[in-house]
């Protein structure tokens, strides 16, 4: 007889390794006692990994290698000999073994599979953080599974939470995450979990004025939400009184007079009314409040142009970026230090430049504790279209630079194609003329070391016409026969 020891017994990297020593060395499975619940210390057999190799070439399917990682989460201690013995019977019977819903072996493990997915939707519903008293934002949580299943549901609650610290206690392991990384450590009582918090009486509150009494449903609660789960979650301290009043209230609702329907959609905000008349800084006071798109709601501020009211040159980006959005001014992040050097390298002046954004907040993916750049919606660039005209319109510049397929098809048109139209002249029908080319986070964003520094090169060569005009400042600029980048 031999041993084959799984640590930790819910690993599935760990059973691989035991159960490919034991494969290689031939060993059948009624020849192994497996001991990954550590009772295995107890056997005089000799263990698989010391054996020496007979054969190579294991491969199985991912669909088993899913089935596995699930199986070895469950507490039945037969777990590892019957993975063992699928994996015996896949290599003689063939790979395909697992679609055999009816052999025995597979439908255990199907079985202790579907038992450990049904515990881990339990736990994602059902685990209730408390507030650690005298500390900032950080939260624990207590919560006994049924199974071994924290460190495969861990990931789920770090990606949900991952602007907070949080650590989640079970009898036998637990987690803990600091905004940056998980940490696995041993597990704790019911008691190292913080009692309720203020944050819990809200919720009650909360809880006890949206129950319906009239589509209470006892039997189907329990089926939903077992009650082995109730000291879990603080609303089931209410439980017991909302349904033993719920006949009475009931029979208020039944009699009370009705109500007309109240609007659930909030009325639009009202946007100001801007005169010709009105200066750029009534504009900019404007801008600050409108909420004509859903932009303005996770957005720090907007992030107005700034530059010279009488700017010859405007240059239009696509929206700002998170310094940007932290600081309220366009062009100071990592695109705006590009545009920078390009602008020094070509001898312009950036402080006789007019910048800003065709779309004027900040759009965002949270990540963790990063903000990750998401492309504005046509919608949001609709929405945003009017403050961008109001400002060219108080400019009245010669040029315009549109960085940016955003940037080009709000000043030029949706219909226009960038990397057609980038690195010539173009004319507005207010007479301006345009210089589409792409914007430096596009540049930024070339992974490959030749293909950045062609990308700016080409920046840099389309920014030129615009170095070209600014030294013919006076001249006639023959936009019908167009600049050369010679």
């Amino acid at each position: 007889m031999f041993t084959a020891r799984v640590d930790p017994p819910w690993d599935l990297e760990a059973w691989r390794v035991a159960a490919r020593a034991a494969w290689g060395a031939q060993v059948p499975p009624e020849a192994i006692e497996w001991n990954g619940d550590a009772q295995g210390g107890l056997l005089a057999g000799q263990d698989v990994a010391a054996l020496p190799r007979r054969r190579d070439g294991l491969r199985v399917s991912s669909d088993f290698l899913s089935v596995a990682a699930a199986v070895l989460c469950h507490r039945d201690p037969q777990r590892f000999a019957l993975l063992y013995r699928l994996l015996w019977r896949m290599e003689m019977e063939g790979r395909d073994l697992l679609a055999h819903a009816t052999d025995p072996d597979v439908r255990r493990a199907q079985v202790l599979a579907k038992a450990v997915g049904r515990d881990t939707h339990k736990m994602k519903a059902f685990v209730r953080f408390r507030e650690v008293p005298g500390e900032d934002e950080a939260f624990v949580a207590w919560f006994e599974p049924e199974h071994q299943i924290l460190d495969r549901i861990a990931p789920f609650f770090a990606r949900r939470f991952a602007g907070m610290r949080w650590a989640i206690l079970t009898p036998y392991r637990s987690v803990a995450w600091d905004g940056t990384g998980l940490a696995f450590g041993p597990g704790g009582t019911r008691a190292d979990a913080p009692a309720d918090d203020a944050r819990e009486a809200l919720w009650k509150t909360y809880y006890a004025n949206i129950f319906n009494p009239a589509r209470l449903n006892p039997t189907m609660m329990r089926s939903e939400m077992p009650q082995k789960y109730w000291k879990h979650l603080p609303e089931a301290q209410l439980l017991p009184d909302l349904i033993q009043q719920a006949g009475v209230r009931v029979r208020e609702m039944a009699e009370r007079a009705p109500e007309a329907p109240r609007r659930r959609i909030p009325d639009a905000a009202p946007q100001p009314t801007l005169r010709a008349e009105d200066s750029l800084e009534v504009v900019r006071d404007a801008a600050a409040a409108c909420r004509r798109c859903e932009l303005w709601q996770p957005a720090t501020r907007t992030v107005f142009g700034e530059g010279p009211v009488d700017a010859k040159v405007v240059l239009i980006g696509e929206q700002p970026g998170d310094e940007e959005d932290l600081s309220g001014r366009p062009f100071v992040g990592p695109a705006g230090r590009l545009l920078d050097q390009i602008l020094a390298e070509l001898g312009i002046d950036r402080q006789a430049l007019y910048l800003t954004n065709a779309v004027k907040h900040f759009r965002f993916e949270q990540r963790g504790k990063r903000r990750l750049h998401r492309n504005p919606s046509s919608s949001q660039v609709a929405a945003c279209r009017p403050w961008l005209m109001e400002e060219l319109s108080r400019i009245d510049p010669a040029v315009v630079v549109c960085l940016g397929a955003t940037a080009a098809q709000a000043v030029m048109g949706g219909g226009l194609k960038l990397m057609a139209s980038r690195g010539r002249w173009h004319r507005l029908e207010s007479g301006a003329c345009v210089l589409p080319t792409v914007h430096p986070a596009w540049v930024l964003r070339q992974r490959d070391p030749d293909a950045l520094a062609q990308a700016r090169r080409a920046l840099v060569d389309d920014l030129r016409l615009l170095q070209m005009w600014m030294a013919r400042q006076g001249e006639a600029l023959d936009v019908a026969a167009g600049l050369s980048r010679s």
